[in-house]
């Protein structure tokens, strides 16, 4: 009997100390400051083309995210992901509250009556999303880093997400080698992107109307 009311009272403190802390989480990181603030990431370089600021760490499914304090970051899809969705009509991201693991697909696109997913670069609770990008998709393509940001989320553990990411030194051979295994697929995407200067089009898999949208994109996103 005293080893119950022993477990039973470990067990109380446990929960106790979970809401006082998810309580503290939440008037920490105020949700409207949150969507009215937009990360600032550097200018970077560009890697065939494609811009990778060096500000930002990056998850192997092409989405990324920023430190904005202790225990926030912004995540967003890299300008790679942001040109292979182009044209999009409608973005799907999950709701303000909800728990989501590293790698679950949480973010959605959708184009022509397809969809596409993308995985979550960290774990973590969502405390806000961007409604200018819900209300404008354009945003994802034309500022990827920027106004295009997707959501912000309180993030307990950061060490351990920091693990599955891209190392930092590694960061520009995984984007040439994502360039050239997509140009490697659709051939003309090369011959196009030389022709306009070494800079992507709004919309990549535009410019070859045979190509699957979704058979491509989800391929580079890791939700095959």
């Amino acid at each position: 009997m005293t080893v119950i009311l022993v477990l039973g009272t470990f067990i109380a403190f446990i929960a106790l100390d979970y809401l006082l802390n998810r309580k503290k989480a939440v008037e920490t990181v105020p949700v409207a400051a949150t969507v009215n603030t937009v990360a600032e990431v550097s200018d970077g370089e560009f890697v065939n083309g494609f811009r990778v600021p060096e500000n930002v760490a990056y998850h192997p499914g092409h989405s990324w995210l920023m430190q904005e304090r202790k225990n926030l970051v912004r995540v967003g899809a890299d300008e790679f992901a942001a040109a292979l969705a182009g044209k999009i009509e409608r973005v799907e991201l999950p709701k303000p509250g909800q728990w989501i693991r590293q790698g679950q697909k949480v973010l959605a696109f959708f184009r022509n009556g397809e969809k596409t997913e993308m995985v979550s670069p960290t774990e973590g609770e969502v405390m806000a999303v961007n409604p200018d990008v819900l209300e404008n998709p354009a945003l994802l393509r034309k500022d990827p880093y920027g106004k295009g940001w997707l959501m912000a989320v309180n993030v307990p553990d950061e060490e351990n997400t920091a693990r599955n990411l891209v190392p930092k030194g590694l960061v520009r051979e995984w984007m040439r080698e994502s360039v050239e295994r997509l140009y490697a697929r659709q051939p003309v995407l090369a011959g196009a992107v030389a022709a306009d200067g070494g800079r992507p089009s709004d919309d990549l898999l535009g410019e070859v109307p045979n190509a699957n949208w979704k058979e491509i994109a989800s391929e580079f996103f890791l939700t095959r």
